[in-house]
């Protein structure tokens, strides 16, 4: 027995594992969430395909699919918000970020994904990637000539810039 890949703390054959082999349904748009995550982990990608909504299979790429599973390592999900989603709703969003490494680099896929329930069985429907929020400083920049903000009196490229 091992931990999901979800980050649900549940056993993987106690979670995700029975919504990914078809055993039963996600009751919610986050736990068809977290299922598809743990499909990418576990490199389940039929589970990707059936769980993407009909009309939206056209645009599904299998191959690269696959490689980005296969050639990734997946590191954790975090999910940042719910909208909807609930047992008794039709529509849901789940906001949520995917850690990974791929070719020994650190990334993350941070993505808003809507969800439809149609019959009683929830679909991914559409994904919009979350843009990055800008750098908000919160004190006015030092410029390389301007007095070091330690107050040593000499220029900030010759004290505390001199590090950088």
């Amino acid at each position: 027995m091992s931990e999901c890949p979800c980050g649900s703390k549940l056993q993987y054959s106690q979670c995700c594992e029975p919504i990914i082999k078809g055993e039963q349904l996600a009751k919610t748009a986050e736990q068809l969430m977290r299922s598809r995550y743990s499909a990418y982990v576990m490199k389940e990608l039929d589970h990707i395909y059936q769980s993407t909504h009909p009309g939206k299979r056209e645009d599904y790429d299998e191959k690269g699919t696959r490689s980005w599973s296969e050639k990734s390592k997946w590191e954790g999900l975090d999910i940042i918000s719910t909208k909807d989603g609930e047992e008794n709703d039709t529509t849901g969003t789940v906001e949520f970020i995917a850690h990974f490494t791929y070719r020994n680099n650190k990334q993350y896929h941070h993505e808003s994904a809507d969800f439809i329930k149609e019959e009683g069985k929830w679909y991914f429907n559409e994904g919009h990637m979350v843009p990055q929020k800008p750098v908000v400083r919160e004190n006015p920049k030092v410029g390389r000539n301007d007095p070091c903000t330690c107050g040593s009196g000499l220029k900030y490229k010759k004290c505390c810039g001199k590090e950088i």
